[in-house]
């Protein structure tokens, strides 16, 4: 890891926990219905196909839920074997829907359907990153808003993706409960994603993938709720054109709700994964992610909606930023 990486996490770590003390200082002395972590999912191209996770509650629900996602994608490297080439962004719209079966366990689905563009967002990225002395990872070497998405190994590509836009893997998981308390719940979660999307296009990853993960609720006072999460990934390999291996991965995250409103509450996270490709030689893929999270929440009745900012704080294996918004219905 680069020292410019180094400070860039510890500036932002500093920021997460800098925003912990702003929830506990202004929240009201109130007991609200706390609703769970940002629906954010990592959308870098390598490992969005391989049964992605988000951050979640260890209580079921029953909801019906759709979440818009744009994202920005700069990594043009490449190692002795590896071409790596991804100059794009990248727009998601995920339906979900959870189900409590019996009172035992809830069933879930999440369709998602994706769309790769050219974009329009260099223009402002050159200049911010310009104004504040940020690296711009040599995409000021690119015309703006161009559009380039290919993975080659040993000359022979894997992936070579095109604008347009594709149905996603599709993911099928059951989360069930095991200790409920006053204040603390403990659950396990499984998950399997079916190949539904075009490998060879960048849509899926053409194998069958499966996750385990364990989720914690604990509540902090009564106006301030953390959720925790840990699990690992087990992807099939990428069937493009041609078969490559990829790796088990683990991830974790932490998130904390508070309400400074009667129906607004306001979420932080952090959440970082390790590598998803094997060894590539390239940096921008092969060390660890993790994105910082910020954003709120306005329930409407049964409904609420949803609006966040994710940054990449380790500028590897993730967006330069996520903005998500959704809106979730309990049933």
């Amino acid at each position: 890891m680069t020292h410019l990486t180094v400070l860039n996490a510890l500036k932002y770590t500093h920021t997460f926990f800098l925003a912990l003390v702003f929830l506990v200082v202004v929240s009201p002395h109130a007991v609200y219905s706390f609703e769970g972590p940002l629906a954010v999912k990592n959308q870098y191209p390598l490992s969005l196909h391989v049964n992605q996770p988000y951050l979640e509650k260890a209580s079921m629900e029953n909801s019906l839920s759709a979440g818009l996602s744009h994202s920005s994608i700069y990594t043009v490297q490449n190692s002795s074997e590896w071409v790596i080439n991804l100059d794009m962004e990248i727009t998601e719209l995920n339906l979900r829907y959870k189900r409590i079966i019996q009172d035992f366990i809830e069933f879930s689905v999440e369709v998602p359907v994706l769309g790769f563009s050219d974009g329009f967002m260099d223009g402002f990225l050159e200049s911010y990153h310009s104004t504040f002395g940020f690296p711009d990872y040599g995409r000021s070497r690119r015309p703006l808003n161009s559009f380039l998405y290919e993975v080659r190994k040993n000359g022979t590509r894997v992936v070579e993706g095109e604008t347009g836009a594709g149905l996603g893997d599709i993911r099928i998981a059951l989360k069930k409960p095991l200790i409920t308390l006053e204040g603390f719940s403990l659950g396990v979660k499984g998950e399997v994603e079916l190949p539904t999307g075009r490998a060879k296009k960048g849509y899926g990853n053409g194998s069958v993938d499966a996750g385990v993960s364990v989720l914690v609720d604990k509540i902090i006072s009564r106006f301030i709720m953390t959720y925790w999460n840990i699990g690992a990934v087990f992807p099939g390999n990428v069937k493009g054109y041609q078969e490559t291996d990829l790796e088990n991965f683990i991830y974790g995250g932490v998130a904390v709700e508070t309400y400074p409103g009667e129906n607004f509450s306001f979420i932080v996270q952090l959440q970082g994964q390790s590598a998803v490709y094997p060894e590539t030689e390239i940096s921008a893929v092969d060390r660890p992610a993790f994105l910082l999270a910020l954003g709120g929440r306005y329930k409407t009745g049964k409904g609420a909606l949803e609006l966040s900012l994710t940054e990449d704080i380790s500028t590897s294996g993730a967006p330069d930023f996520i903005i998500n918004f959704s809106y979730k219905i309990k049933l």
